[in-house]
């Protein structure tokens, strides 16, 4: 009977120590992001355009064991997305034309540091985040939100509708994770080295930007057309020009129409002389031969043209005709330009 009850203590003796000395499950950590939606709407053609989007990152621990910290480095990537062709910096959106606008991703509201990806020899700069949170025994998170800053500087302006859309390879994240069952746990050394565990998913956090490029033409420039004096009677024809100004984005179709001033009858253009009722004739042509009249009809006696983005210069040429016997004194009209886009 001595001999069975050791063998029974000895044997409750190692099934208590095997049950004090079970290691614990090691938990998983897993970090999922959203998407944000960065648009920028109609752009300014007269200086930068600046926006910003956010969307969340989220790293989440769950496992068997009660674990007391998981710390979490990571990298956040963004390429030059499927119609950046390899430009980043500055990077660029497309329209149906294949025509170009520069923009730029920061990841500061200063916008100094150009938001980039590991392993770009251009922009080797990702987003570093870092992640403290408990993990208690149903497991444990944290939601950190980021903010993604964007500008499209001032350039020359095609008008159209743009985007580059950032999918598959052009969001990835790279992160290392620690996780410890007592106390505090240690960052990794980077979000691609040391820690317990880690992961490398691409198409992240896609998204597309997109922006609008109006049609749109300003910077208005006009000269006074001045005929010069003219001693005596009119003899023979006066000629002489002005020119109007102005600059439109590349691709807006543009007419300038011009009025028939203020004193015209009819058709007829007139100069009056100050407050009286003497009138010079004269006309406004849209050629150097004075054979196209430069009238207010679209599509018919208007100057037309579209824009490049860069100042164009319209010439108006002027004539008055002879014979002409006009009283001595000073005579003008005003002209109101028209331009349609």
């Amino acid at each position: 009977m001595m001999s069975s009850c050791l063998r029974l203590l000895f044997a409750m003796l190692l099934l208590a120590g095997g049950t004090a000395f079970v290691p614990a499950a090691k938990a998983a950590t897993t970090c999922t992001a959203t998407s944000p939606s960065l648009a920028f709407a109609t752009v300014s053609t007269t200086g930068n355009t600046d926006v910003s989007a956010t969307f969340d990152v989220t790293c989440s621990t769950f496992g068997l064991a009660l674990l007391a910290n998981a710390k979490v480095r990571m990298c956040l990537n963004i390429g030059d997305g499927v119609q950046g062709g390899g430009n980043f910096n500055p990077r660029r959106m497309l329209n149906t034309n294949n025509d170009a606008l520069q923009f730029q991703l920061y990841t500061n509201a200063a916008r100094t540091q150009i938001w980039g990806s590991l392993g770009n020899a251009t922009i080797p700069t990702p987003l570093q985040l870092d992640f403290d949170y408990p993990v208690p025994l149903l497991g444990g998170n944290q939601t950190i939100t980021v903010t993604i800053y964007g500008r499209v500087p001032t350039q020359l302006f095609i008008a159209g509708n743009y985007n580059n859309q950032f999918t598959g390879i052009h969001t990835s994240l790279n992160y290392r994770y620690n996780e410890t069952l007592l106390g505090t746990a240690s960052y990794p050394a980077s979000c691609t080295s040391g820690g317990g565990g880690g992961a490398n998913p691409t198409g992240a956090f896609p998204f597309t930007v997109t922006a609008t490029v109006p049609s749109k033409c300003q910077a208005y420039t006009t000269t006074d057309l001045d005929f010069g004096s003219v001693p005596g009677f009119i003899t023979s024809d006066v000629d002489q020009t002005t020119t109007i100004g102005m600059t439109c984005t590349g691709r807006t179709a543009w007419q300038v129409g011009l009025n028939n001033g203020l004193y015209a009858s009819g058709s007829v253009r007139r100069m009056k002389l100050s407050t009286s009722t003497t009138y010079v004739t004269y006309e406004l042509y849209r050629d150097t031969s004075r054979s196209l009249r430069w009238g207010n009809t679209l599509n018919t006696d208007t100057a037309q043209g579209t824009g490049t983005g860069t100042p164009q210069t319209l010439t108006v040429y002027g004539r008055v005709p002879a014979p002409q016997t006009p009283a001595a004194g000073s005579y003008s009209d005003t002209i109101t330009v028209t331009i349609t886009y």
